[in-house]
């Protein structure tokens, strides 16, 4: 059975962020989305250690904490180091591909260009989220 998840998607780009919102609609998926703009904002959600996500959306290039950065901040934490962290972006960069999953990540996305095949990987990751036995803190 399908699990309806609680994502904290950390973007910084609005219509990306609308993008996700428009998709998981679209789909008649009944995901919530928590959003942050950056990761200084998401490490204040996730203070709240009793509310926490079952995964986390989070984007590469951002102002403040970068993606690389925040990631190393969540593996370093006991309870936060669970929540598998999906990295949605533009980047392909072989180099921040290989640091993302030395620190520990659980998914490399990248963004395409096409809406169509947008939709068709959100599809993907998420129904895999969706019936994956989490760890639950």
């Amino acid at each position: 059975m399908n699990k309806n998840l609680k994502i904290l998607l950390i973007e910084d780009d609005a219509i990306e962020v609308m993008k996700l919102n428009r998709t998981i609609s679209k789909l008649g998926l009944k995901h919530s989305i928590i959003e942050a703009n950056n990761g200084e904002e998401a490490l204040k959600i996730l203070e709240k250690k009793d509310q926490l996500p079952d995964i986390i959306l989070l984007d590469l290039n951002m102002p403040k904490i970068d993606g690389i950065e925040f990631l190393t901040i969540l593996k370093n934490d006991d309870i936060l180091k669970f929540i598998p962290i999906i990295m949605l972006t533009t980047s392909s960069n072989q180099k921040d591909l290989l640091e993302c999953y030395k620190i520990g990540i659980a998914g490399y996305v990248l963004k395409p260009l096409k809406y169509e095949e947008y939709i068709s990987k959100i599809e993907k990751t998420l129904a895999y989220w969706s019936i994956n036995e989490l760890i639950q803190q």
